[in-house]
């Protein structure tokens, strides 16, 4: 039976494909857990692709 293969993915350079992180503000909530804050890539704008021209350009340099 023949395997498919997918074409590569095209990971974003700048987060390595972690498109969002959720920081740590510092403040602790009633719970006892942290308040968080979520931010993302503004390169691949959370998607942790981006289009092949960009990945290109970014090997590049």
């Amino acid at each position: 039976m023949p395997q498919h293969s997918h074409a590569p993915t095209r990971i974003c350079p700048d987060c390595s494909g972690h498109a969002t992180a959720h920081i740590a503000t510092g403040v602790r909530l009633r719970d006892g857990s942290r308040a968080t804050i979520p931010v993302t890539c503004p390169t691949c704008h959370g998607a942790g692709t981006v289009a092949r021209p960009l990945a290109l350009v970014a090997k590049a340099v």
